[in-house]
């Protein structure tokens, strides 16, 4: 029989609870505040060293694994590997979810801590506008504190159609937090804008997966969402309670590491 994912049909409370929470608090103001704490890059830390920090976090809305996030991390690249993909996209299977390292500087309160994640794991959506009743659990669109804003709640919202995806803001999660990583001027990488693309948006499915958002589509997103797509189909169908040998495969990604980074260490 083959596994389904993506069941919320039958999931635990705590699955249910965060994303309740997300919907609830993630505000055009949340967003904006968030962004704010996690622009500073002002912790140096070994990219390994996030790497192998993920072997102490359970993603608590993931409904398909109960594994650390390392072995997801494995597993998603080496089945990208397995299918003769481009190596940057090998190493973004590695990387995609190193983003949840924010829990170094997170806190429960704000849904960024070890505990309590609905501000770093589970689906985003894009605030400021109406919320599509293709995100999961749609009944908890009626608890959004920007709902009744007047500015947020059409389907535009504060933005343009065709304004493209660059220029919406999402909640707040893992996804915008590596991607921010990413571009600041001190963590010098050579991954291509698809690369970017993917980590910035690979939790975004109302849009990738059920095509909610295309409104906002740019003849860059256009070119791009192919490759989304492509990846979500290994970020969602390598996910597997067997452990991958990590000492066989860890020389193989540290020579794509050295190949894509400028140094052996991000700030975040």
């Amino acid at each position: 029989m083959d596994t389904i994912f993506r069941d919320y049909s039958n999931v635990s409370d705590a699955v249910k609870e965060n994303y309740l929470l997300a919907r609830t608090n993630q505000t055009v103001e949340f967003v904006d505040k968030m962004v704010k704490k996690y622009s500073t890059f002002d912790k140096k830390i070994k990219i390994w060293d996030i790497l192998d920090s993920l072997n102490t976090l359970i993603d608590v809305s993931d409904p398909d694994m109960s594994l650390p996030n390392i072995e997801h991390a494995y597993q998603t690249a080496e089945k990208i590997r397995q299918d003769g993909h481009p190596d940057w996209m090998q190493l973004v299977g590695l990387i995609h979810d190193m983003g949840k390292i924010m829990y170094l500087k997170g806190t429960d309160e704000t849904g960024t801590g070890k505990k309590k994640q609905w501000a770093m794991v589970g689906d985003t959506f894009i605030v400021g506008c109406k919320l599509p009743d293709t995100l999961i659990f749609p009944e908890y669109n009626k608890y959004h504190l920007d709902k009744d804003n007047p500015l947020y709640n059409t389907e535009l919202g504060i933005y343009k159609e065709g304004c493209g995806l660059d220029n919406v803001k999402c909640s707040w999660g893992h996804d915008e937090y590596l991607y921010r990583i990413l571009m600041d001027s001190r963590n010098s990488n050579t991954l291509p804008e698809e690369a970017l693309y993917i980590i910035r948006f690979h939790s975004l499915y109302a849009y990738h997966d059920k095509k909610s958002y295309n409104k906002f589509m740019s003849e860059k997103d256009k070119q791009m969402i192919n490759y989304l797509t492509l990846f979500n189909q290994y970020d969602l169908y390598s996910k597997s309670d067997i452990c991958i040998d990590k000492n066989q495969v860890r020389l193989y990604y540290n020579r794509l590491i050295e190949k894509y980074f400028k140094n052996s260490y991000l700030y975040i």
